[in-house]
């Protein structure tokens, strides 16, 4: 099984030989219909292999989006952003992996704009499984934003390229609160096959 370190490695590699890795595809199925997602491995590597081993694992399969975050939910918040917050299968928790390392958008250019893709933390370095999807250009996500207290910001690494139709249509589905009544299913997550 190849690890995330692996892959880092390969990356780092990759890139010192002046080569770049080729972004990756993915399709994720969920119960208002498929997103699909670009993985940016040039710019976010050691985010981008995390979220394709939990892919690659089938870790996402019977996942489910659990949040959205949208203005009517969110009114004692003095910072506001949109997003939909999506997690791996609860019954596959024993098999997540370890949290990774902080991949900040200072570092890797990317920001946290319309149908932008980017993991899910609590402190620095706490990464795991769960995932975030931008509605709108959210700029308090980035490094420097003060969405989360430690300006520290969000690791981006991808974008959704086809689906924000249903990205949109979660965004708007019957929450109590921030927490999604009921939760949208993820049935399945596999890379795409296809060409880019």
């Amino acid at each position: 099984m190849i690890t995330v370190r692996a892959l880092l490695c390969v990356g780092l590699v990759s890139a010192a030989l002046g080569q770049v890795p080729a972004p990756a595809r993915v399709i994720m199925e969920t119960g208002l219909g498929e997103i699909e997602i670009e993985i940016d491995a040039a710019h976010a590597p050691l985010t981008a292999a995390n979220f394709l081993q939990y892919v690659d694992r089938t870790l996402y399969d019977g996942g489910r989006f659990h949040r959205t975050v949208r203005p009517d939910n969110q009114r004692d918040k003095p910072v506001k952003i949109s997003v939909i917050q999506g997690a791996g299968s609860t019954a596959r928790r024993a098999d997540f992996l370890s949290p990774i390392a902080l991949e900040r958008t200072n570092a890797t250019g990317l920001r946290h704009t319309d149908g932008m893709v980017s993991m899910a933390r609590a402190g620095i370095d706490t990464a795991t499984h769960e995932f975030f999807i931008c509605i709108g250009d959210q700029p308090e996500l980035d490094f420097g934003g003060t969405r989360n207290p430690d300006g520290q910001g969000f690791a981006a690494f991808g974008r959704v390229v086809r689906g924000m139709d249903v990205v949109r249509r979660i965004h708007a589905a019957p929450a109590a609160g921030e927490r999604l009544t009921p939760a949208i299913p993820i049935t399945r997550v596999r890379r795409s096959v296809g060409p880019i």
